[in-house]
């Protein structure tokens, strides 16, 4: 006998139903919030029939009147279906019966992983170049810091010129300052020659993928932002269609609709910037769009005036910007093409 999983996203005016069997969506309902619609549906569900909602405010009305007409009705916690990871008992052993349990039910979402080696390894010097730079901003950050707690701001010249740096320590009248300095120039120095150490490397390993050069025929475009793009995205056959990159570099708009007008209508659905993101990426992508906006005189920087003239926000046009940057670099990638400014397109 064929088990039917019933699903009913409940509202107060009307439910909509989507029925699975075998793994797959059957059918799809929407009916009035009311008993005897629902159970002159539910009977005309053949086989076995198992019902599930969220608790709410008409869960147990629903609840009380609808399960003697299924064979099983669950009232599921709304911030299980979100944690379901984390919730209840946790050890080694439960986590992997968890993991199988969402295997089964294809919830898990996988992870992409290059098979070639040199790309792993560009990858992993791009990595090290970012959190170094990371490191060395921190680095500055805390030494600006303590110099403001003495009402003192250094000179943009010392944090790379020996010479002016220890000719401006001299002059500082208060010695507790001199010695905290001190301190933190070692750290800053070295991390400073860690991101060259990587930049080196970084453009070493660049030279063998003729797309990176390609892409920095792109206002905005740079070594490192290509070859960041490049080695977290690694082929340009991962994504099946320009949202899904676009999503995954974080200039992509979701969807996100719950409930219902006042005529039983589903509401208009809210488009948002994905969240979900790979950060680096996203500043990379950004920083590019950015730049070619400001540089002017390219067709990306005119696609941005347009688009503003047009009555679009800035924020908006910019992201605007980003996603067709993207999908030109894609495109060459895709193509092994060189940049044509004919393709940003209208």
């Amino acid at each position: 006998m064929v088990t039917s999983y019933i699903g009913a996203d409940v509202d107060c005016k009307m439910i909509d139903i989507a029925v699975e069997q075998r793994k797959k969506i059957v059918a799809r309902y929407r009916v009035p919030t009311n008993i005897p619609a629902l159970r002159a549906l539910l009977k005309d569900i053949p086989g076995k029939k198992e019902l599930a909602f969220e608790e709410g405010a008409l869960a147990h009305w629903l609840w009380r009147n609808l399960r003697q007409d299924v064979d099983r009705l669950v009232v599921c916690d709304p911030r299980r279906n979100a944690y379901i990871a984390k919730d209840g008992d946790k050890d080694d052993p439960i986590d992997a019966g968890k993991l199988a349990e969402l295997l089964r039910g294809g919830y898990l979402r996988e992870v992409y992983h290059s098979d070639n080696d040199r790309q792993v390894t560009l990858k992993r010097w791009v990595g090290m170049y970012h959190d170094r730079v990371h490191e060395a901003v921190r680095q500055i950050n805390k030494l600006r810091g303590c110099c403001r707690h003495y009402g003192i701001r250094p000179p943009r010249a010392t944090l790379r010129d020996l010479s002016y740096r220890e000719e401006w320590m001299a002059h500082l009248p208060e010695r507790e300052l001199q010695a905290q300095l001190r301190m933190f120039w070692p750290g800053l120095d070295a991390t400073q020659e860690q991101v060259r150490m990587c930049r080196r490397e970084v453009s070493r390993l660049a030279k063998a993928y003729p797309i990176i050069d390609a892409w920095q025929a792109l206002p905005g475009v740079g070594l490192i932002r290509a070859v960041t793009l490049y080695a977290y995205l690694d082929t340009p056959w991962r994504f099946k269609k320009p949202s899904k990159l676009w999503k995954y570099c974080g200039v992509g708009l979701e969807r996100s609709s719950s409930g219902k007008d006042r005529w039983g209508k589903p509401k208009k659905g809210l488009l948002q910037l994905a969240w979900r993101v790979n950060k680096r990426v996203k500043d990379a992508v950004m920083g590019a769009a950015l730049s070619a906006i400001r540089q002017g005189e390219n067709p990306f920087a005119t696609q941005y005036e347009r688009l503003v003239r047009n009555g679009l926000t800035p924020a908006n046009a910019r992201h605007t910007v980003a996603r067709k940057m993207l999908s030109v670099m894609w495109g060459m990638w895709k193509t092994d093409r060189p940049f044509d400014p004919g393709l940003v397109c209208d």
